[in-house]
């Protein structure tokens, strides 16, 4: 018996396509090499200064111990004070949990509920992550492809074909990574619609990306539209995008509370609680100045119109107009077919993304690590002078394969 024994659902887990893509950056970096990267999602500026001051007071103030496993209570209760002043959501902070950022939020649902044989509905495309998760949590990940034509967006038709006795979880993420998919009010009406007519499938919300919602759109979360459905809808958040904390490892939820003391209990014997000094400063985030979140989706919505009018306007790329989040999600399809200046054949997306990589030197995520194909996902988490570079140096690339 070999000592490199894996568990089994870890060893047909697949690591992140995000991670491979930065660690060949790195690699190329290694070289010498000058990469523009537009493949991670991570906002560019600095935390706002009022929230770091409070994760410096909170270490000065000797809250660096253990906190209670599920937050500490003026966390829970601003946690709390959010979901009800901006998502309608009659909560208390008792109807809280606070993990280490929004990932830990979702493994701890699927880990405390899934069983052998539970599947778990996943609209493609979808974040990396999604289906692997399920997969190391015990279940199977049912993948329901969106196509643009429906704006990468599930439709109630397609949710109700999916749905059989062994549906234990939909997740549904809104604004989406990786395409900026806005789920409206109707939508989310009509899908809510379907789902009240399958009372043993609980929801998983992923709301990460609330705040960077653009063109003057309005934020609904599911059980916000319809709350018959809260019972059995978890709705995740957390400080990471919109207050550019993505280090801060800061998530929460609320939800039923026989699921949130399952998810604690696991918690427990996992990680215990979230960094104190980390719930401090979150602390200052929820009940603090909220101004940044304007200034910083007014810098987003205008990377955006940047970003796609060049897409739009590169030889074998075609972009729709993301209306959230900060990701474009561009069909590279009229590139495949077509060999690059250094000789490359492009016969999918993952071709397209590694050649801009290597001729190119711009790092992008090819849409079939996300479950739909052929597409490029570009993040313009950037500064406007290095999203000109990396888009003037996409366009050469395009213009020039034959």
């Amino acid at each position: 018996m070999t000592l490199e024994r894996l568990n089994t659902r870890l060893a047909h887990a697949q690591p992140s396509a995000t991670y491979r893509i930065i660690d060949r950056v790195a690699a190329r970096r290694a070289e010498g090499a000058k990469i523009i990267s537009l493949c991670t999602g991570e906002p560019d500026f600095d935390t706002p200064e009022h929230i770091r001051q409070a994760g410096i007071d909170a270490i000065r103030n000797g809250h660096t111990r253990y906190t209670q496993v599920a937050g500490v209570r003026a966390l829970r209760e601003a946690v709390a004070q959010k979901f009800r002043r901006e998502n309608g959501l009659a909560v208390t902070w008792q109807d809280t949990i606070v993990s280490s950022g929004g990932k830990h939020v979702i493994y701890n649902a699927l880990a405390a509920t899934l069983n052998d044989g539970d599947e778990v509905i996943v609209p493609a495309p979808y974040w990396v992550s999604y289906p692997e998760m399920v997969e190391l949590c015990g279940g199977t990940a049912r993948i329901v492809p969106c196509s643009g034509e429906d704006g990468f967006k599930l439709t109630p038709a397609a949710l109700d074909a999916a749905i059989n006795p062994a549906t234990r979880w939909l997740i549904l993420n809104s604004p989406s990574n990786p395409t900026g998919a806005v789920y409206s009010q109707q939508e989310l009406r009509a899908l809510a619609d379907v789902l009240l007519a399958h009372p043993h499938v609980l929801v998983l919300a992923d709301d990460i990306y609330e705040h960077l919602l653009f063109d003057g759109q309005t934020f609904h979360t599911l059980a916000e539209v319809e709350p018959e459905l809260a019972p059995r809808v978890l709705t995740m958040n957390g400080v990471s995008k919109a207050y550019a904390m993505t280090g801060w490892r800061i998530g929460f939820a609320t939800g039923p509370r026989w699921l949130l003391a399952a998810m604690e209990k696991l918690q427990g014997q996992q990680t215990s609680g979230a960094s104190a000094i980390s719930q401090h400063a979150a602390i200052a985030t929820l009940n603090g100045p909220q101004a940044f979140i304007q200034q910083s989706r007014a810098v987003f919505e205008r990377r955006r119109d940047l970003v796609v009018s060049f897409l739009n306007n590169t030889p074998g790329l075609e972009c729709a107009r993301p209306c959230g989040a900060f990701y474009a999600f561009a069909s590279c399809a009229g590139l495949l077919g077509r060999t690059t200046p250094a000789g490359t054949r492009l016969q999918t997306d993952e071709d397209v993304a590694h050649a801009l990589l290597d001729e190119a030197n711009v790092a992008v995520v090819h849409g079939s690590a996300f479950g739909l194909a052929p597409y490029l996902r570009i993040a313009y988490a950037l500064d406007d002078d290095a999203l000109l570079q990396a888009c003037e140096a996409i366009r050469r690339f395009c213009a020039a394969t034959r």
